[in-house]
């Protein structure tokens, strides 16, 4: 069993290395689960006293008003052989075998946190004593309750003194010693109203009354001691400390704790209770209590120390990984984070992320929705026909066949086709806009570097311009191509096919009639139709070539190229993380640390058994 409380300093130890002192509700604590006995009492009520009678040593700072001001956390190891030292943990290379110094060491490690004024912090002192004189025991010293401030304390000392005990008695796994003078009413203790109201039942609190050999002559405590006065449900302990003239002429602890067997082996009042009574009881059944608690709650930390490491490394994994300092690997993460994104980006276009499909409603509706739109009909009718035919013949009327009016009616018609093939170019862009939008905010990498985020943003926009620019050119030019050279075998057979076989040359149709002009419209918009289903193939191949598929293949080319050419300072902005996103990244990354320590330590001790 002493590998037990030995295994529980080692994690408390750990926690408060790792910057796990309880209070923090942003990340999970480890600490208000592990067993601990936490030593509460009012000033000047004896408190330091049963600590030093424990330990059998003088190594308390003494003084007026309030000594303690941060928890100090005593953990003590029987060795079966001396010489007693002490160890604290933020000196840990420098071993302790005068007690004196270790009283001054706590002054000024308090001091070193909290300054020389009168205030008080959360972060506890971690002290181990190792002697033949002690039990296997942790006790946690909290500073004095007290009732008013004195001069150099802030107004807020007694509710923050009493919101810091709290915070170590509220917990259910805490064990508290409540330290109570016998020569004052036990219904005014500090101590006791306090654990009073966070354990109700009195399952977690051991009563320790201090001074009994300063009540007045014919009183005793003995109906306290018998719980009648207030009733717990383990016995109350009394001890009987050095006196003040024994402290100022350095009795010896040793010689203290004969005293006080004498003292309760020979008083008429408590002598049949003096196989309970002392220091060096309190001591060892402190210890054996603490021992049971730790192994019913051993199951339960395993238990917390697992699922809080699952939680933290899926954290860990979700605010990515460390910022490079090296220039080169700066370089390196940089490109990593932007292939992470034209991934994300990629697996939108085939398919994996939704967006895609969107291009493919451009060209199977949209596009050719917008050929049908087009007013052909009004290009072509008979008025403007007649217009058309007549001005391209100039003083001349045609001979055989408008062959100029034909052209012109042609131009004009494939001139319409112009806008639609730039509404695909553009609707394909604003959706690849879109998708970048997507692919930037999606790739979970890139959240942490705002600024390497919306620059990444920003180059792939650009290269999408210019994918768009050679879009636009290349399908406008597909509309050009068909106005430049006309499909002649087409019209030659009209001819025939309208004439049914006859002659063109000698045939005797009014050549200005409106019959005429109909069909020449007719001609047209048949030749126009059949370029309109050409192009509506192949302007959504060159939109794919040139905006789709370059996008896939080279959509940050030109943001790496930059990249070759930027120097440390540069990158090294590029990659400004949040300081909020570094700092919980160090605080769950500490945690997880001392998470799977405790781990490697529990398992250790079961192994063992």
């Amino acid at each position: 069993m002493d590998s037990l409380i030995s295994l529980i300093n080692r994690i408390q130890r750990a926690c408060t290395a790792l910057g796990d002192y309880g209070g923090d509700n942003a990340l999970p604590t480890l600490w208000e689960a592990l067993p601990s006995v936490a030593v509460v009492g009012g000033q000047s009520s004896g408190k330091s006293s049963v600590l030093e009678s424990i330990v059998g040593r003088d190594f308390l700072p003494r003084g007026a008003g309030i000594v303690t001001r941060r928890p100090l956390v005593l953990q003590l190891y029987r060795t079966e052989r001396g010489p007693e030292y002490a160890e604290f943990m933020h000196a840990p290379k420098k071993r302790f075998t005068d007690f004196a110094a270790v009283r001054k060491e706590i002054s000024d490690e308090t001091d070193r946190v909290t300054g020389r004024s009168k205030q008080i912090s959360p972060v506890p002192i971690h002290l181990s004593i190792y002697s033949p004189n002690v039990v296997n025991l942790t006790l946690i010293d909290l500073p004095g309750l007290t009732k008013v401030a004195v001069e150099g304390q802030p107004d807020s000392i007694v509710a923050d003194i009493e919101n810091m005990v709290r915070s170590y008695v509220d917990k259910p796994n805490c064990i508290i010693l409540a330290i109570s003078p016998a020569n004052q009413d036990i219904a005014t203790s500090d101590a006791i109203k306090l654990a009073r109201e966070v354990d109700p039942t009195g399952e977690r609190t051991f009563g320790v009354l201090t001074k009994l050999d300063l009540m007045d002559k014919g009183t005793n405590a003995i109906d306290t001691l018998e719980g009648r006065a207030y009733k717990l449900q383990h016995p109350w302990v009394a001890v009987v400390n050095r006196s003040q003239a024994d402290i100022n002429q350095s009795v010896d602890m040793m010689a203290a704790r004969r005293k006080e067997r004498e003292y309760f082996a020979t008083s008429p009042d408590y002598k049949h209770l003096a196989s309970r009574m002392g220091s060096e009881y309190l001591g060892q059944m402190l210890s054996k209590h603490l021992e049971s608690v730790i192994r019913t709650r051993i199951p339960g930390i395993q238990s917390l120390v697992n699922k809080a490491i699952d939680e933290l490394e899926s954290e860990l994994a979700s605010l990515g990984r460390p910022v490079a300092t090296d220039p080169g690997a700066q370089l390196y993460s940089i490109m990593e984070l932007c292939r992470a994104f034209d991934q994300v980006f990629k697996e939108h276009l085939d398919g994996v992320r939704p967006g895609g499909e969107k291009i493919y409603g451009v060209f199977d509706n949209q596009f050719p929705a917008a050929l049908k739109k087009l007013p052909f009909d009004r290009h072509l009718s008979i008025q403007n026909v007649r217009k058309i035919v007549n001005e391209a013949d100039g003083y001349q009327p045609h001979l055989i066949a408008p062959e100029q009016g034909y052209r012109r009616l042609i131009e004009g018609s494939l001139g319409l086709i112009r806008g639609p093939a730039e509404a695909v170019v553009d609707a394909v862009h604003f959706i690849l806009k879109e998708l970048v939008r997507k692919s930037v905010g999606e790739t979970q990498e890139l959240r942490q570097f705002p600024t390497l985020q919306s620059e990444v943003g920003a180059a792939a926009i650009k290269a999408l311009e210019r994918f768009r620019d050679d879009s636009k050119k290349t399908s406008l030019r597909l509309v050009d191509m068909e106005n430049s050279y006309l499909t002649v075998d087409f019209f030659r057979k009209l001819p025939q096919e309208i004439e049914k076989g006859g002659n063109p040359a000698v045939s005797s149709i009014d050549r200005y009639g409106e019959g005429h002009l109909r069909r020449i419209g007719a001609n047209v918009s048949s030749y126009v139709n059949m370029v309109c289903e050409g192009l509506r193939n192949s302007i959504p191949k060159a939109v794919v070539h040139c905006q789709v598929r370059e996008a896939k293949r080279t959509l940050l080319d030109s943001f790496f190229a930059e990249l070759g050419r930027k120097e440390g300072k540069q990158l090294a902005r590029l990659l400004d993380e949040d300081p909020a996103v570094m700092e919980r990244r160090s605080a769950c990354a500490k945690r997880l640390e001392l998470y799977k320590n405790a781990r490697n330590e529990i398992d250790a001790v079961a192994w063992s058994k």
